[in-house]
């Protein structure tokens, strides 16, 4: 039988449940994910580190662990929250369950708690931290605590620690892959492309990347405030004089438009999920598409040299950009999304043509 687990907001709201996972207090900033599949994906998506994550989907699970799905070998996020975990996950390449998962990786989670009625808090009141722990009682330390958390230091402790290659038979291109917490299958989808893969740590110089000489630069998703990565923005800026094509997704998409002098913005709750539209403003045609993201790039911040290419259906938020002075574009949504769906794919096959052109 579990144990009971409470869910504490900053705001004092407490929600009682059950402990599943490993079973340790944990802190973060809650955050939901409106997916209905892919939580493996969402599980090792470095992009939630120092985050709890709420799933708004009921059953989770049920599919099981299959490590090939992985985005990361390792969870990134402080906490996890679902409705109701399966305890018989069916699948011919399931090789575990959730909870053993969570307890081998040491992630608190928490279960049986109505997730539709936190949900509607965070939508209501935006993003807040909370706490999972084991006792009913809220002090006002805990709640001090609760309200001075921070996430810090977050593309630093997602990225790898050194150089990493990647190579492919009958290689077409070479792309260094600039890792700001970078989830596994966009390399996957450039491998399958013809390209070797350098894969960079994030503070690496843009000496070092040009040094590497490669035909194109690829710019990953990863957690955090954009605007904090400071050192990582000015090698980026080097770059963009570099005139070699780079391509941004997510976390990369607003550290190239910081890098040339847009502004970003933290959103009251985010876009997070396999099912936000997207509208492509110059064919006027919506895609759906996978995202997690907390900050966006204001569009109204963007230099003359670049144009909005794509916004959000639900809140015209700025989801790509397009640059003129230099040959380089970006998403804020993943067209590389492993859980689906895969409707933007194409963008890859864009940065293939870009490398193409500059070559000739």
């Amino acid at each position: 039988m579990s144990r009971a687990a409470y869910l504490v907001l900053e705001n004092g709201t407490v929600f009682e449940g059950k402990a599943f996972g490993a079973e340790k207090e944990t802190m973060g900033e809650l955050v939901f994910t409106t997916a209905m599949t892919g939580y493996l994906e969402t599980l090792t998506d470095p992009s939630y580190f120092g985050q709890v994550v709420l799933h708004t989907f009921p059953l989770i699970g049920n599919y099981g662990v299959i490590r090939s799905d992985f985005e990361t070998p390792t969870p990134a996020l402080n906490g996890y929250i679902v409705r109701e975990w399966c305890q018989a996950p069916s699948n011919f390449r399931s090789e575990g369950d959730l909870d053993t998962f969570l307890k081998e990786k040491g992630v608190t989670g928490i279960c049986g708690l109505d997730t539709r009625a936190l949900t509607r808090i965070v939508r209501e009141y935006g993003v807040m931290n909370c706490r999972i722990q084991y006792t009913p009682e809220v002090t006002d330390e805990i709640l001090n605590e609760l309200k001075g958390f921070v996430i810090t230091e977050a593309v630093e402790k997602t990225t790898i620690s050194e150089i990493e290659n990647f190579p492919v038979e009958n290689a077409k291109y070479h792309v260094v892959l600039m890792d700001f917490g970078a989830k596994h299958n966009i390399g996957r989808e450039l491998n399958k492309r013809g390209c070797n893969l350098t894969v960079v740590p994030a503070h690496t110089k843009a000496e070092e990347v040009l040094a590497l000489n490669p035909d194109g630069i690829m710019l990953s998703n990863g957690p955090g405030d954009p605007a904090k990565n400071t050192a990582v923005i000015e090698e980026l800026r080097k770059l963009t004089e570099s005139k070699v094509p780079m391509f941004g997704i997510c976390l990369g998409h607003q550290l190239l438009a910081l890098a040339h002098g847009a502004k970003t913005e933290k959103l009251k709750y985010g876009h997070r999920g396999a099912n936000q539209p997207v509208k492509e403003l110059e064919t006027g045609k919506v895609y759906i598409t996978s995202q997690n993201h907390g900050y966006a790039v204001v569009s109204d911040s963007l230099p003359e040299d670049s144009e909005v290419s794509y916004v959000n259906g639900n809140d015209n938020t700025c989801e790509g950009v397009t640059y003129t002075s230099f040959p380089a574009f970006s998403v804020q949504f993943h067209p590389e999304a492993h859980g689906g769906p895969l409707d933007t794919s194409f963008l890859f096959d864009r940065f293939l043509k870009m490398m193409d052109d500059n070559k000739q």
